[in-house]
């Protein structure tokens, strides 16, 4: 029986040093996504966890302060690897990561772009009319109206690049380049609220 348990125990260590070696891979790839190493070892912490969590809960696994860690999950929801639950546990909120990866990739590309193609289509679309002033000005000094004119070709390029952009992300919101086995929406979906 001492030896059965003692083999139960080496298990558990083991599977722990293996869940420990992922959350590590996991915080190590984190910067690639504009995330620090401590969220995603929070975000890895919480993809193996098999329950919620609560700030509290998280703030002890993790050893940080209270204001760090919910500024943490404020940051991992606005990816949408963390969901807020609608449920409460003694009146504290619940937190969940998202487990399907391709659901996690799915959302923070679709965010992330979305943004790209907002700011740099209103700031293009913004330049394009005045910079058409300018070369069209007969006052403009012909060195200014070609480089002017070059500007206006490289802009319009890149208009034909975030329309593209918009329909890659549109279909990426729709799950257009996935499996349909691979989207799985979660059994628990959150709302979009903010951490504490």
């Amino acid at each position: 029986m001492k030896q059965s348990n003692r083999d139960e125990e080496q298990r558990k260590i083991k599977h722990e040093e293996l869940r420990r070696k992922v959350v590590k891979a996991i915080a190590d790839t984190m910067d690639l996504y504009g995330a620090t190493h401590s969220f995603g070892e929070l975000y890895g912490i919480m993809y193996f966890e098999d329950k919620p969590m609560t700030l509290e809960e998280m703030k002890n696994r993790m050893n940080m302060s209270k204001s760090n860690m919910s500024y943490a999950v404020r940051s991992l929801m606005a990816s949408q690897m963390v969901f807020k639950l609608p449920e409460k546990e003694q009146r504290k909120d619940l937190y969940q990561a998202e487990t399907n990866f391709f659901l996690a990739f799915q959302n923070f590309f679709t965010i992330k772009l979305q943004r790209e193609i907002d700011v740099m289509t209103e700031a293009i679309n913004d330049v394009l009319p005045e910079l058409t002033e300018i070369i069209l000005d007969l006052d403009t000094p012909e060195e200014e109206r070609q480089l002017c004119l070059q500007d206006l070709h490289k802009l319009r390029h890149a208009l034909s690049y975030y329309t593209w952009l918009q329909q890659f992300v549109y279909d990426l919101r729709e799950g257009r380049y996935f499996d349909e086995s691979v989207i799985i929406e979660p059994e628990n979906k959150a709302e979009p609220n903010s951490a504490e």
